[in-house]
């Protein structure tokens, strides 16, 4: 067993008083898990793309026009098997992720959103993410049309060697003219998806992408170190190059300048790896308490369980199709799991109250987990201000480090299992 699986075990151990997790092929009781009276997140997976990206750990496929078409009937019917329990529960959030949602734009995705605005309780914007590729003028006007108000723009890198390592369909020009126009159409907020630590990289480079985006104008910047997962064909070919990923210690100097950079421009730290523009509602992400996940690979979490649909396209339409929810594992969540869980994602978000843990378990924050702010502070990662914490950036950083050590040792295990598998038995983290 090597250091990093000991410090799983230590922590599982500490957290949430197990050795392992274990989800199981088993599709839980439903029944008055919505609160009517509630609010609750919606996440929608799109697995479509046109080209696969070697780098892209999640759930997609290649495009095919009929398949689409017969998805977006899926998703419908799953639309329709949970309206009955969610009745009047606010939709408070709508993330539709993928793969490539712009995809399906003229196929399947405007029928799927005016399903989900008749059926259910929407009460928020929409948030969805594309392909610049797609991002024409009249693509853009489509996408307003259909009530997305803040858009996330996949650009990955701003040199145009770092896209073709990317395997990326555009070049820095193309990607630029397509952030200009999606800029100019005024969504709320636009936000550019960008990797760094990538081989062979300078911070010079890093400098030079952070400072483009900001003179294009986007509201909204999540940089993300690369990762590479276990099951992706970008990790087998980099295995095959002499020491072409960075070291910790080189990526944390890389993502500091872009702190930096984004701090002095009035920008605002709002995750881990989030700077938005101050004033500007930022572009969500799934880590809101409560959220529905539909389609394939779709998560769901609430208050005490969390399940996953089939990741298997096919398997899917097939369930949805037998009128049947398309639910793969499920894991029923202990009072531990769930606070380690809140706790996980509040510290995502690099900010949290200690009285909405209260609200959430009415246990005091300090009673429970009171020995952290006294360690994370003393090591510089966290200040307390009154009622709240706040995470400092060198704790932004090295805290998601850790989290890490979990997060992609639990997806590469997941993820690769269910890509594999259609209808696992189980599987154990």
């Amino acid at each position: 067993m090597d250091w990093k699986a000991i410090l799983r075990k230590q922590l599982r151990m500490l957290f949430i008083g197990s050795e392992e997790i274990a989800l199981v092929d088993s599709i839980p009781h439903l029944e008055g898990r919505f609160d009517p009276e509630g609010s609750l997140g919606l996440y929608l997976h799109i697995p479509f793309c046109r080209q696969i990206c070697p780098y892209c750990p999640y759930n997609k496929v290649l495009y095919t026009p009929a398949t689409a078409r017969r998805y977006a009937q899926a998703v419908i019917k799953e639309i329709d098997l949970y309206a009955k329990h969610l009745g009047d529960t606010r939709i408070t959030s709508f993330y539709i992720g993928g793969g490539t949602p712009t995809t399906m734009l003229g196929n399947g995705l405007p029928q799927i959103l005016e399903h989900t605005q008749s059926s259910l309780n929407l009460d928020c914007d929409i948030h969805m993410e594309s392909h610049p590729n797609d991002l024409t003028d009249a693509n853009l006007e489509r996408i307003q049309a259909l009530g997305v108000a803040h858009l996330s723009v996949g650009v990955e890198a701003l040199q145009d060697h770092h896209l073709r390592t990317l395997c990326r369909s555009y070049s820095v020009e193309q990607v630029k003219a397509a952030l200009e126009r999606a800029v100019a159409k005024g969504f709320r907020c636009v936000n550019a998806d960008f990797i760094f630590a990538l081989p062979f990289q300078t911070i010079q480079e890093v400098q030079q992408a952070g400072q483009k985006l900001l003179e294009l104008g986007v509201d909204q910047v999540s940089a993300y170190p690369l990762f590479t997962f276990p099951f992706t064909r970008l990790s087998t070919r980099l295995g095959r190059i002499d020491k072409p990923q960075m070291s910790i210690i080189q990526r944390r100097k890389m993502f500091a300048v872009l702190e930096r950079l984004f701090s002095q421009a009035g920008f605002e730290r709002t995750s881990v790896w989030a700077f938005t523009r101050r004033g500007v509602p930022k572009y969500c992400s799934v880590t809101v308490p409560r959220y529905l996940g539909l389609g394939a690979s779709g998560s769901t979490y609430l208050d005490d369980v969390l399940y996953f649909n089939t990741f298997n396209v096919q398997a899917y339409i097939a369930a949805l199709d037998s009128q049947r929810l398309p639910i793969a594992l499920s894991l029923e969540l202990t009072r531990r799991m769930q606070m380690a869980g809140w706790l996980y994602w509040r510290i995502y978000e690099t900010r949290f109250r200690k009285v909405d843990f209260k609200q959430r378990f009415g246990l005091e924050f300090d009673n429970v987990y009171g020995f952290l702010p006294k360690i994370l502070s003393a090591l510089g990662f966290m200040e307390e201000c009154e009622d709240e914490i706040v995470l400092t950036n060198r704790g932004a950083y090295w805290l998601h480090v850790l989290q890490d050590l979990f997060s992609i040792n639990y997806v590469g295990r997941l993820w690769g299992i269910s890509q594999k598998e259609s209808w696992p038995s189980s599987v154990v983290l």
